[in-house]
């Protein structure tokens, strides 16, 4: 079989008719290879899209979980600070009626010796007037 001279220079006609480098095969799988680049380039796109938004996302996230945090270390650290006022409150108040309970012992006393000195002075105006 007679080779064709156009095909021994490196040239091939396609379904068109019209004269090519490439082979037809060549030409044809050039073209699938483009198309497939060109879907494998927009689904990498599309990717990164949603790449891009779940790491916004999970940014959001985790500002509001820092923040959620934060707030809560702050409710901790009051909470804290509202015990120890409490038991530094209870223990002045226990001071003030150890105090208090002094005082009125000695008021007790005080009023116990008081009444012995009415007592005697009543005897004794008693027995002032007895003697007039």
């Amino acid at each position: 079989m007679a080779k064709d001279p156009l095909a021994e220079a490196g040239l091939h006609y396609d379904e068109l008719n019209k004269l090519r480098v490439l082979e037809p095969e060549v030409a044809q799988k050039t073209t699938e290879l483009k198309e497939e680049c060109k879907e494998f380039m927009d689904k990498i796109g599309q990717f990164q899209k949603i790449v891009g938004s779940l790491i916004e996302l999970v940014d959001e996230l985790a500002k509001e979980a820092e923040t959620e945090k934060m707030k809560a270390i702050g409710a901790r650290n009051l909470l804290k600070s509202v015990a120890k006022q409490r038991e530094s409150q209870q223990q002045q108040l226990q001071a003030l009626i150890t105090e208090k309970k002094m005082q009125l012992e000695r008021y007790r006393i005080e009023y116990e010796a008081l009444c012995k000195v009415e007592a005697e002075q009543n005897e004794f105006i008693d027995q002032f007037i007895l003697q007039k």
